[in-house]
Parts: C-alpha cells; structure tokens; sequence
C-alpha cells in the first residue's frame, strides 16, 4: 500500500527530464510512512493496555478532541509520549541516511525496459494490497482466527487497522448488512414480536416502532427525573455484584430503592451509554448516534418528550461539553440548557476532563433547588468524568485510598464518595419527594479480555431511587435500553415513543436480555445466558456465559434460524432507523 502512489506515478515522472524530481518525491514518502509506521508501532503498547486491541477507530475519533486527549496524555503518559516521539526521530534518522546515497544515483540505462514490465508490477503490488484471490479484499475479519480479540489484532499491524478503521468511518452507514441478510419487512416484524412489548400498538409507517406506552404507576403531579452518569463505573467496582470492594457508598443505598443485580451495558464507550440510557436506542456496529449527522436533530430523547410535557430538561457536565458532539447532539434534541467546565466559578479542582465530581454535584445540587422552588419540573443528565485516566481528583481525607494517588482504584473511591455525598444532599432538600434519581454506569473501565465479547465486562450497577418508590431488587436481565421506558412507568408519564426497550414496571419476573456491542461484533444474550455473537462476514457462534467464571463456553453447534433471525433484527434496526430518520415522534418533526 505504501509503495503503489509512487508507483503509479513512475511512467509520468520516470523520464530524464523528471527523474530527480521523482526521486525527490519518492525519498519524502518513504521517510513519511516509514515515521508514520514506526511511531504506530511505538504507541501501540500503551493503546493496548487501555483498550486491549490494537489502535483502531478510537485512534481516530479522540483525535477532534486535542485539548483534553494531549491533557491527559501530558499527565499520565508523558515518558511514553516523549519516548515514542524520540525513538520515532531516532528511526527516521537511521532510514534517512540510509536512502539518501539512492537520491545521487543516476536514472538507469535499461530504464525504457523497466517501463515496460511496470503494468505487471503495478499489478502484483495490487494483489498484495488486496492480500487475497477471492471475491473480497483483505479486511479484519480474514485474521480473526481465534476468540480473542487482542490476538486477531496482533496479526495486523497498527498503521494498516486505523487505515482501514478510516475507510470505514466514510462508509459505515452505507450498508446494514455486516453480519447476515434480512428484509425490512421481517426485520420490524421480528422486533414489534419481542414478548416485552406485547399488547402494543404499532400504527404509525413513518415511525416503524412508534407506540403508546401507559405508565404502571399513576402520579397526581409531575414527577422530576435527574439521571446520573457515572463514568467507567462497572460491576467490576461493585462488590455485591462480584467486583472490588470500592463503592462502599452506593452500595449502602441498594437497600433503599430498585437495585439492578444483571444490568448489562449496550457498548464500551460513554457516547453508547448516552444514546441507550437517554434515548432507548439499540447497539450497532456504527459509531453512536451521538456523533453521527443525521440524530443531531428530530431524533427521539427522554428530554425531548419531557420538554413538550413541560419539563425544564437540561445537561450538567464537569468537562467540555462539544466532546464527543454532545453539546450537538443534546441541543439539537430537547435538552434547553447545557452547563459545562466554563460555567463553574471557582471550582475547588480541575483536571484534564474537567472539574471534580463534587464540583459537578454542587452545582447540579444549585440547579434542582432553584428549579424546584420556581415550581418548575425537571429533568437533568448529570455526567460525571473523576473516574477517567488519568485518575485525576482532589486531595481529601478519605482514609482508604491506596498509597499510590492516581490509580483506578482510588479514583473510583472518589467518585463513590462524591456520589454519596450528593444523594446525602439530596435526602434533605424538598426536591427529594417529587424526584426520581436514576444511577447507572456508561460502561466498565476496561472491557477486555480472551473474548469475542467480553461479557463480563458489561456487567454495571443501577440504582433507581427517590419519587417514593418502593425498594425492590431486579434479579432478572436488563439493558441499558431497557432503562428509559421504565423511568417513564415510575413518572407516571403516559407517552408515545419509539423505544423499543422493556418497561421492567411490567412483569418485573420475566426473563430479559442483552444487547452488546463490542469493536465489530454483536452479542445477543437471553434470560438464561444462552449467546449468540453476530460476526461481519463470518458464521454466528452460539454459546452459553457463566456469570460465576465470567467466561462464554462456546459451541459447535449452529444457531437455529429462529435465534440467528431475532438477534440480527435487533442488531440491524437501529442503524436502518438512523439512516431512514425513523427514530422520533411525529409532533417534533418538521413539516
């Protein structure tokens, strides 16, 4: 691939009026892509120990983001940084002299020959791109030879997987195909069938999965909605659901509201909590629809809906909202007011993603208070972002951080505790009766591991509290999606959506399920941890997950054309819901 631009250009430039010129040319590139590859190769270990596979669409994406990407980078990688950057000055230093004698030699005599054979050249060096005869060109999924990501990664070299990671983003939403075949027809059928929305009515052709959704609980007044996002905060921090003794703060409130024992996350970034906890919507094997042109308007939100209800709706976050396109996508779709870093006065500490959770919780505390003395319902997204390498937070008195500051650990123990005092805060303002506070992760910290989907590392806590509601543990299933309708059932909001999640106030007994999606794979997970992972261009594997060993076990047996055919529907859905701009309500449209 690095070799095929100069190449091409060699019958244009290779003659005796322009061979130095092509020299010239030649020389630049080579020592450009041998940088570009060499300095890929440097940054790929400490990519690897963050997200457990090599550099990829990731790489990428946060490059938009420079101000807090080279923050963080600045404090918690700066050796790696600098010895990446030497040891890539160093490499390009010895190719340098090494090619540059070739610049002094004279264009050969036999050049004219060497034009001759240049087509069966170009072809050859072509196939090598493609890399194969068959019917498609080389792409991940012809090295996936094991079940472990990070190994299928290996095999490929970095420069070549962000390559491929940026042709894809120019073409992901183009084709809903990737992991199998299916019509719409039997696609909208399929999921409008799911056992969870029973008794629905689906009427609406424009709005595929539009129905009316009546609450189970009935309300005199509006009931207000604060929804906290805890950054990075997985089941791996949560002792009671088999993590590391870590949140001796949420754990204390389990007791005293809905506690989720297997709620499991849509994805592994915030941008893939966000689009599932605040607008109910499924996985896919795009980018979230937080960050995709078509959602940043007339696309369906809880803030949306509530603010034609008149709610005051709006986004409080420690850092710089524009990351990750938040600020579009949330202005663009019923959030009226967006509180980010430059609308704190003197915080008491700022890091690289913001000021500290406590920061974040006073001012969210400020807000609801004044909102509920006006009289005015509301509903607030409050982000947090302590828990993010890295690891960044104020110093306090908390007796059982570890020895060493700025580890996961502790950082999740200052988040714990900052989420505890907000609720503290909570208990003893009037807003507490009338409000219902739901506490869910995004994702885990890290989400790795020997698996095509690591499960277990989609595991994350959720808390449903305030509103008086009784406290109850949620033993069955849940998604993240399933989340939204639920919150509107305990509102009492009575409403017509497009969500396609369950509303767990109804037969909170019944078997659930997961959705998850994880680098290009998709899992399927029912009520009895039956799996089924969808692969682009590959055969789907079945399965069964352990919850105790936190590993899937899985089978040769194929999938019957009844399980293949409902996890397909759900993960082709939502990118054809995208793409066709059928995920909203009909009153926010535009004629």
């Amino acid at each position: 691939m690095a070799v095929a631009p100069m190449l091409l250009v060699l019958p244009i430039l290779g003659n005796r009026f322009n061979w130095a010129l092509w020299k010239k040319l030649t020389f630049s590139w080579a020592i450009l892509v041998i940088a570009l590859i060499i300095f890929m190769e440097l940054v790929t270990p400490a990519f690897i120990n963050q997200y457990d596979v090599r550099p990829n669409r990731l790489f990428i994406e946060y490059l938009k983001y420079p101000r807090e990407v080279f923050s963080m980078l600045w404090t918690g990688y700066k050796s790696t940084v600098f010895l990446s950057l030497g040891l890539t000055v160093a490499g390009v230093a010895v190719f340098w002299r090494t090619l540059r004698p070739w610049l002094g030699a004279t264009r050969p005599s036999s050049h004219r020959k060497a034009l001759l054979i240049w087509p069966l050249v170009v072809v050859t060096v072509f196939m090598c791109v493609r890399s194969t005869t068959g019917h498609r060109p080389a792409n991940p999924a012809m090295f996936a030879l094991t079940s472990d990501p990070l190994v299928n990664s290996l095999i490929i070299n970095s420069t070549w997987s962000v390559a491929f990671a940026i042709y894809n983003l120019k073409h992901e939403t183009e084709s809903n195909q990737a992991y199998g075949s299916i019509t719409d027809e039997v696609m909208l059928d399929e999921v409008r069938s799911a056992p969870w929305l029973e008794g629905y009515e689906f009427s609406s052709d424009n709005y595929p999965t539009l129905h009316h959704q009546t609450p189970s609980y009935q309300r005199t007044s509006p009931i207000n909605l604060v929804i906290v996002l805890e950054e990075s905060l997985g089941a791996t921090f949560v002792e009671s659901l088999g993590g590391r003794p870590v949140t001796p703060r949420l754990e204390a409130l389990k007791n005293d509201g809905w506690w989720f024992e297997s709620l499991y996350a849509t994805g592994t970034r915030s941008v893939r909590g966000i689009e599932a906890v605040i607008s109910g919507f499924l996985p896919s094997a795009s980018r979230s629809v937080v960050k995709l042109s078509l959602s940043q308007s007339n696309f369906f939100t809880l803030a949306g809906l509530l603010e034609r209800k008149g709610y005051d709706t709006g986004f409080i976050y420690g850092g710089e909202a524009h990351f990750d396109n938040m600020r579009s996508f949330f202005s663009g779709n019923g959030f009226q007011h967006i509180v980010d870093q430059l609308d704190y006065d003197s915080p008491t500490f700022t890091g690289s993603w913001g000021v500290s959770d406590e920061d974040l919780f006073r001012k969210a505390d400020q807000e609801l208070r004044k909102l509920n003395a006006a009289g005015q319902p509301f509903f607030r997204l409050v982000f947090s972002s302590s828990n993010h390498t890295p690891f960044e937070f104020p110093d306090g008195q908390i007796s059982l951080y570890d020895s060493e500051k700025n580890t996961v650990n502790n950082a999740v123990k200052y988040a714990d505790h900052a989420l505890g005092e907000f609720i503290a805060t909570a208990r003893q303002q009037d807003y507490w009766e009338n409000t219902v506070f739901l506490i869910v992760a995004d994702h885990d910290a890290r989400v790795w591991g020997d698996e095509l989907v690591p499960i277990k590392n989609f595991h994350i806590p959720g808390l449903i509290l305030g509103g008086k509601i009784a406290p109850q543990r949620i033993r069955t299933m849940v998604s993240q999606i399933d989340l939204a309708p639920t919150l509107l059932s305990l509102m009492g909001v009575e409403a017509d959506h497009p969500m396609v999640g369950r509303d767990i106030t109804r037969h909170p007994e019944k078997a659930g399920r997961a959705m998850m999606q994880f680098n290009d794979n998709y899992a399927w997970m029912g009520g009895d941890h039956q799996v089924l992972v969808l692969r682009p261009d590959q055969s789907p594997l079945k399965g069964i997950y352990d919850p105790g060993s936190g590993k899937t076990e899985y089978s040769d047996a194929e999938p019957s054309q009844a399980e293949f055919q409902r996890a397909l529907a759900f993960a082709q859905l939502p990118l054809w819901l995208y793409r066709e701009q059928k995920y909203d309500t009909p009153d926010v449209n535009k004629p």
